[in-house]
Order: C-alpha cells, then structure tokens, then sequence
C-alpha cells in the first residue's frame, strides 16, 4: 500500500510548482482573448492560389480593415486555410473584401464567417466567470449535504472545490503561456471545456471522499490519516483505469482530429490529468491536514507564535 497522505507535502509543493508559473503568466501576460469575448469577425477561407499571410492582411487593410491577424493552418491533404480575424464587419463588407481577394488568388472558398459585437463579447465574459462560480457554489451545497453523516461534512465539499479550483488555475496559467507562446485564444468552447473540467473533477473527488466516508464507520479505531490512505489506495485503480481511458481517446482525437476542435480537445486532456491528479494527492491529503489541525499549527509558525494562545495552555 502506498503512503500518500504521509507524503502531502511534497504533493502541496508540487501543485505549486506547476501553478505558480501559469499565476505569473495571468498576472503579466493575461489570457489571448477570442472573438467571443472581444467582439469581432472571424473569417475561416481557403484560397485557390496561395497568397503570404501579409499579402491577405494587406487586402483588407486596403478596404479600412487594419490590425487585421492572418493565420495559415495545413492539413494532412497539403490544403491550406487562412484564419483570419478582424473588427466586426457586416456581410456586405465581407463580400467586398472577398471579391477582391477572388481577383488576386483566383477563387475563394468560405468555410466560415462569424461575427460578434463588443455588446455580446462583454456579456458572454461575465457569463463565464457567473456559470464557474455558480458550479462551485452548487457543489459545495450538494457535497456538504451529501457527506453530512460524517463529521464536518462541510469541509469535503469545500476540499473538493479547492481541488476543482486547483484543476481550473492550471489549465487558465498554461492558456495564458500558450497564447502568449502560440496564440492560442480563449473561446466560447474553452468555456464549456473548462466546465467539463470542473465536473470531471468533482466526480473523481466523491469516488474517493465516498470510500472514506465507509471506511470511518467500518474502521472505527483507527486514526483518520491511516483511514483516508487506505481508502485513496483502494480507490487508486479505479481512478487511474477511467482517467487513461479519457486521456487515450482526448490524445487520439488531438492527434488526427480536425483543426476547429483541437484546441478544445488540449484544454480536456489537461485538465482531466489535472483533476486524476488533484482528486488523488490534493484533496484527500487537504482533508487530512484539516481534520488534524495542521493549517492552524502552520499559521502559528508563520506567524512566529504571535497567534493567541489560550489561558493555561
């Protein structure tokens, strides 16, 4: 059997090693943000006869179009596609700028077209941060109703959130290194992946809370530590058996799956890593060191013994 909880500190320190540099990258770099958050027109085209990326910027600059970005994609067939994006334009602006493309490339084939106002980009940014922070607050509800059997059942449900909040700061700190590195954007599917996330995560958190809550009542005499390491090793196949087989077919998809959903099938395959991890070794462990009363002892020590001690102590 192995000691896991024993080793929680090592875990603790690991997870901050891996957030701490995605937390510096939000702070300094912020998060690349999509069309769905900005507003604007995103235009997806193949051309019949290649154009340079500058050369298609440059036409619709010509049409009043500037700080227009142009990005080139190929696929396996060798065909090229030209991403490009823009302030919000109507469709017979589009056309404009289309026709004037078909006279300089020969043809061009429009794969697709979507355009959102600066209106619509703000609300749908407040609606995201609403729908992860409603989620939270409902499975906090739902867990510590869930556990209330136990002995301060609140806090499994406030250890699982930390998990699925740990889950979320990592993926979030690794997008804002990946914008800035690669130019990945923020999007509406980035949103609905994260929420899968956060639901991923949560349901391997109970796998594992749910064993410890019948070990308690099954092995009464026993210390709550030894008690949560027995149940995360019982549950360790389990959680490790579901989360390969997620990982092996988010990784089949990224490989030879189309170019619109590879970077929502990135933002599932971390974040389904990171849930299996935090569910193993940070939520169970941080329950351990709660019911122990470790954080107050840690606090003292931070602290330099100025916390109040009580009388006769």
């Amino acid at each position: 059997m192995f000691d896991i909880i024993g080793r929680r500190y090592f875990y603790f320190l690991l997870s901050g090693l891996i957030i701490l540099p995605g937390v510096i990258a939000l702070i300094v770099w912020h998060l690349r943000l999509g069309i769905d958050f900005t507003g604007g027109s995103l235009l997806e085209l193949r051309l019949q006869q290649p154009m340079q990326p500058a050369e298609v910027r440059q036409v619709f600059e010509q049409h009043g179009l500037p700080d227009t970005s142009v990005v080139t994609s190929t696929d396996n067939a060798g065909r090229t596609t030209y991403l490009i994006r823009t302030r919000a334009i109507d469709t017979p602006k589009k056309n404009e700028v289309l026709d004037d493309l078909r006279s300089k490339a020969g043809g061009v084939e429009e794969d697709s077209f979507q355009s959102v106002g600066p209106i619509v980009g703000g609300e749908t940014t407040r609606k995201a941060v609403l729908s992860v922070v409603v989620a939270s607050l409902f499975i906090l509800g739902y867990l510590t109703w869930a556990f209330r059997q136990v002995p301060n059942p609140w806090r499994y449900g406030t250890c699982a959130v930390i998990a699925l909040l740990h889950d979320v700061l990592v993926v979030l700190g690794l997008w804002a290194i990946f914008g800035r590195v690669f130019g990945l954007e923020v999007d509406a599917l980035f949103v609905t992946a994260v929420l899968t996330i956060v639901g991923f995560s949560v349901h391997d958190t109970i796998v594992v809370f749910d064993r410890i809550r019948e070990n308690v009542t099954r092995f009464p005499g026993e210390t709550f530590e030894r008690i949560v390491n027995f149940s995360v090793n019982q549950t360790l196949d389990r959680s490790l058996n579901t989360s390969l087989t997620v990982v092996f077919t988010l990784t089949a998809l990224l490989l030879l799956g189309g170019v619109t959903i590879r970077n929502f099938v990135l933002v599932l395959l971390i974040g389904i890593i990171s849930g299996t991890y935090s569910s193993i070794f940070n939520a169970s462990c941080l329950l351990v060191v709660w019911e122990n009363g470790e954080l107050g002892r840690l606090w003292h020590r931070l602290t330099g013994g100025r916390a109040a001690v009580p009388a006769g102590a």
